[in-house]
Order: structure tokens, then C-alpha cells, then sequence
């Protein structure tokens, strides 16, 4: 049973105030152009590629705009330490990531710790930064930013505008905060359940990925030939670990793919670890950080996906079909379950069911009518809700 955020209490600022009554400084420039900082957080590569991606299309309309990193701005090596937690949590130690997200993120009845206190920590030096760029307006694409920049504009701290990209498929409570001014989402889905919460303007904006994912891949017939060349008649099959090399089994799972009749090819991230043991599997086609990501997602037949993160986002702007399997905890389940709801992708809990999917793939018809559902998920861009502020 999928669990939503809306079914708990509306979340109030600390100091009730409503968002919109805080009164703002409008430091735009006589021309029209925009001075953006862009709060991402380096929790593996997602947040850091959306947020440049932001940076890109800012720059190329004339705006200017800085990112920066919201754990740098944590005093005494926090951010450093919450990283490191997170990272050997999710690849470690899955049982404890679940447990801190049932704690402190997902939705549902009764009341959950805030992330407030911990962002609050940052709240003297994102000001400053805010006053030394004059910036002006605040654009986060992090959980712990939209709660620092919601906070900070309910107590009167934050003086410009702040609007919220909330780049996952589900909602999870610690991206909302009233006093934020604007949030941009990627589904109807996702708007709602801001909606069910908060008392501010929402706008479903799709996913943000640079323009080379939806154009024609300079880079997939080289990256077809050195399939063709490994494995002969065997369609590719993207497994990804995401930029940390976090996956349940992808060993296993690669075995099964060329049982299959299928190549697997892990995408490892920058594990080097996890690097030099999936090259070890004869079978497998093992890959450390991808720069040509567009070419590679155009030559395969589907990505394997257990994050509904940005490489998952990427694949659909791509036309690759997104299967999910063996999932990571918390918001990973939870995002695979609401792409799966919206048909964006096909859930694989089993691995025949994996190589049921993948089979189904090479139905012409089939393949057509996911990708279409795909693309239809870019519908906007997410910047045009950053500009009017």
C-alpha cells in the first residue's frame, strides 16, 4: 500500500506565518536579467546535475547564476559527516537508511522530527553568501536547502524569493516547508501532494535534463559498436548504481541478464570497488563514470533502475525504457513505486519478472507507447518558474 504525505497535519512555519507575508526586496535589474544561487547538495551526482543544468539554461537567457553546495555552508564538517552517513548507509547498511527515512521523511499520520534545526546551522552563512553575490532570488534542488530557505523566509531572514525544484517522484515531508515561495515538481502526482500540504503556488514543471538527452546521440553508434563487439546479438542492458555504485545483488543480477540472452552493463558510478568486481564477471560489461551518458542511454534496450533518480529521468528524455528492480530503501522504493503508478517505468520484483519485461521491450508496439510516455512527462521548463518570482 503506498503511503502519502498528505495524510499527516498541514506543516506550519515556526512562526505561523504564511508564505507571502514576509515582506521581499526586489533586487532584480533594470533589464530583466535574474541573479540566481542555486542551493544543491553533493549527495551523490542527481542534485549537483540538476542544479547545473539550472545554472546552464540561466546563463544561456542572459541570467546570472552561482551554485553552491547547502552541507558546505553546515559549520564544523557537519555537511562533510551527513554525506559520509548517508552514503555508507544507502550502500551498506540499507536497513538503517529505511529506518532514518520512516523516522524522519516519509508522510503519514502522527508528527516527524524537522529538518529545520540541522538547516537553521547554515542559515548565517547562506545569507551572507545571499548578500554577497546580491542575489536575487534562492533556488534549491535539496531537501535540507528548501527547509534552510523556508525558514529563513518566514523569520524574515530571507529577503528575496526562494522557489523549490523538487527533482524526486515522491514527496517526501522534509522538502516542504510554508515559508518557501514557489514549488516546481515533476507530476501532477507530486503538485498535489505539495497542494495537500502548503499554502504556496505550485507549478509541474517535469523532470530538468540537458537538451543532448532529447536530441539525436552523436555518441550511441560507437557505443553500439563496442556492444556488437562484446556480445553479438544481445541487446544491451543498462544496470545502474548510481553515482556511488549503490545496488542490492547487481552481480546476481548481472548473471541473470546473460542467462537472459541479454548484455549487462553496469554503470558502477565512481565505486571503483564495485568497478574492479563486476569487471571480474565475464559476461558483464562493467563501466565507471559515463561522460557520454546521451550516446550510451541511446544505445541501449532499457535501463535497469532502482533510485527513480536522474539517470532514471535521463533514460526517458533518451526514449529508454525504465524497468525497476531490488530497489534501494526509503525515498528509492518510494520514487520506483510512484514511476511505476504513473507507468513511466515497470516494476521487476522477481527476476523472471525482470526477463519478462525486458522480453516484452522487443514488442515494436510496446517499446513505442513507453517511450511516448516518457517523453510526455517533459512538459515545461522548470526555470520559467524561477524568472517571474
Amino acid at each position: 500500500m503506498r503511503r502519502h504525505v498528505g495524510a499527516g497535519p498541514p506543516l506550519a512555519s515556526p512562526t505561523g506565518a504564511e508564505s507571502g507575508s514576509v515582506p521581499t526586496t526586489d533586487h532584480r535589474a533594470p533589464d530583466g536579467r535574474r541573479r540566481m544561487l542555486i542551493l544543491s547538495a553533493s549527495m551523490g551526482a542527481g542534485h549537483d546535475t540538476v542544479a547545473a543544468e539550472l545554472a546552464r539554461r540561466a546563463a544561456a537567457r542572459g541570467h546570472e547564476a552561482r551554485v553552491a553546495d547547502v552541507l558546505r555552508l553546515l559549520p564544523h564538517g557537519l555537511g562533510t559527516g551527513l554525506r559520509s552517513g548517508y552514503r555508507t548507509a544507502v550502500r551498506h547498511l540499507p536497513w538503517l537508511y529505511a529506518g532514518v527515512y520512516g523516522a524522519f521523511l516519509r508522510g503519514g499520520p502522527g508528527r516527524r522530527p524537522s529538518g529545520v534545526p540541522l538547516a537553521r546551522l547554515a542559515g548565517e552563512r547562506l545569507t551572507e553568501l545571499v548578500e554577497r553575490l546580491d542575489t536575487d532570488v534562492v533556488v534549491s534542488v535539496f531537501h535540507l536547502a528548501a527547509q534552510l530557505t523556508g525558514h529563513l523566509r518566514a523569520r524574515g531572514g530571507l529577503r528575496v524569493p526562494s522557489a523549490v525544484f523538487l527533482l524526486d517522484f515522491a514527496v517526501h515531508r522534509q522538502w516542504l516547508h510554508p515559508g518557501n515561495d514557489r514549488y516546481l515538481c515533476l507530476t501532477d502526482g507530486a503538485a498535489a501532494q505539495v497542494r495537500r500540504h502548503l499554502a504556496v503556488p505550485v507549478v509541474t514543471t517535469g523532470p530538468v535534463v540537458a537538451p543532448a538527452f532529447r536530441a539525436p546521440a552523436p555518441g550511441a553508434n560507437r557505443w553500439r559498436e563496442r556492444f556488437a563487439r562484446r556480445a553479438p546479438g544481445r541487446p544491451p542492458v543498462l544496470l545502474s548504481a548510481g553515482a556511488w555504485g549503490a545496488a542490492s545483488r547487481p552481480a546476481a543480477t548481472a548473471r541473470l541478464l546473460a542467462a537472459g540472452g541479454y548484455l549487462p552493463v553496469v554503470l558502477c558510478g565512481r565505486d571503483e570497488r564495485l568497478l574492479a568486481r563486476l569487471s571480474r564477471e565475464p559476461a558483464a560489461l562493467a563501466l565507471g563514470w559515463v561522460d557520454d551518458m546521451p550516446g550510451l542511454l541511446a544505445a541501449g534496450h532499457a535501463l535497469v533502475d532502482n533510485a527513480a533518480g536522474q539517470t532514471a529521468v535521463q533514460a526517458l528524455a533518451a526514449g529508454l525504457p525504465v524497468i525497476a528492480h531490488r530497489p534501494l530503501p526509503g525515498h528509492g522504493a518510494e520514487g520506483v513505486r510512484r514511476m511505476a503508478g504513473l507507468g513511466l517505468s515497470e516494476p521487476a520484483p522477481t527476476g523472471p519478472g525482470l526477463l519478462a519485461a525486458l522480453d516484452r521491450l522487443r514488442d515494436p508496439a510496446v517499446r513505442t507507447a513507453r517511450v511516448a510516455r516518457g517523453h510526455a512527462l517533459f512538459r515545461g521548463d522548470a526555470l520559467d518558474g524561477v524568472t517571474d518570482l
